[in-house]
């Protein structure tokens, strides 16, 4: 399997503009409460022998699980009926955003890496469509879920065979970027 990361320049309408901030100020809201969600069940059991508390010691009940991955989704899917934003970003979205924390916190817990941090509007600059649909591509626009036909220049050629795998969009200090992965299906010999 031989995977390459290809980067364009978006050229986004206003409205268009306007979708992708709401999708990062939605996700940075998503990552931010799940984050938070974490921290406060890792604090609520840990206590300091000296320093107990005199009337409560939980801040979540002891016999409630952590909150991983697949219980931070299905409690997603939940707040979609009580936050109707969240409706307005794609749902696969906000689980890669959540994919992406669950990853942070197994990086801290295996390989020593330091607490995920919250983000404020100017660290999430990015997120992740998993999978774009039939045929997304145009010579002058690439097709995503919500925002539509967005306009893009097409600075180099797709290689032939390649199969796009999924399409990050990044805000930079100059513009907006797509990088997209592609795979193509073939045995790369080891050196």
């Amino acid at each position: 399997m031989l995977t390459m990361t290809y980067e364009y320049k978006l050229q986004p309408i206003s409205e268009q503009i306007e979708a992708i901030e709401q999708t990062l100020d939605i996700c940075l809201t998503v990552w931010n409460f799940a984050l938070r969600q974490r921290k406060d069940w890792c604090n609520s059991r840990k206590s300091p022998v000296n320093a107990c508390s005199t009337h409560s010691e939980y801040i979540i009940p002891a016999d409630e699980p952590f909150p991983n991955y697949h219980k931070q989704a299905k409690q997603l899917t939940e707040a979609k009926k009580v936050y109707p934003s969240l409706k307005l970003v794609h749902s696969q979205v906000l689980q890669q955003t959540l994919r992406t924390l669950d990853r942070a916190w197994d990086d801290m817990k295996g390989r020593g890496f330091g607490f995920p941090r919250f983000k404020n509007k100017y660290r999430m600059r990015s997120f992740v469509f998993p999978q774009l649909g039939k045929d997304p591509i145009r010579n002058d626009a690439i097709k995503f879920p919500k925002l539509g036909w967005v306009r893009w220049r097409q600075s180099r050629p797709i290689p032939e065979g390649f199969e796009i795998k999924q399409a990050r969009i990044v805000r930079k200090a100059s513009g907006y970027f797509v990088a997209l992965s592609l795979q193509l299906n073939i045995d790369v010999p080891n050196p």
